[in-house]
């Protein structure tokens, strides 16, 4: 049995997936880096999870919000700049979302 394996193939999948994955982390990143500028950082709830991993107080919920909030109103962006920045992150986003339900489509359609 002789397999005989297309090299020039492997090297375009490899290409394409280095490339899609970083692009799609480079959009994720400055998304949230555009939200943050934006005024509006993201603060997430505790929950309940193993002993792997810390979970934050209540208490310490309070003082990341309290903190995201007064760094938003120390901004020196003005209420324009904030709305671009916030459409920019969502843009961002969606270029993410566009490029993950793109390459499912491409494994489940196949072309």
């Amino acid at each position: 049995m002789n397999v005989e394996i297309d090299w020039s193939a492997f090297l375009l999948v490899f290409a394409a997936a280095l490339i899609g994955a970083a692009s799609i982390v480079t959009f994720y990143a400055v998304g949230l880096r555009l939200l943050v500028r934006s005024g509006r950082a993201p603060v997430v709830s505790p929950a309940e999870f193993t002993d792997a991993i810390t979970v934050i107080t209540e208490k310490d919920l309070r003082r990341a919000a309290k903190q995201a909030a007064k760094a938003a109103k120390k901004s020196p962006l003005s209420e324009g700049e904030k709305k671009l920045s916030l459409i920019g992150a969502y843009v961002c986003f969606g270029l993410c979302a566009i490029a993950v339900v793109g390459g499912i489509l491409i494994i489940v359609v196949g072309h």
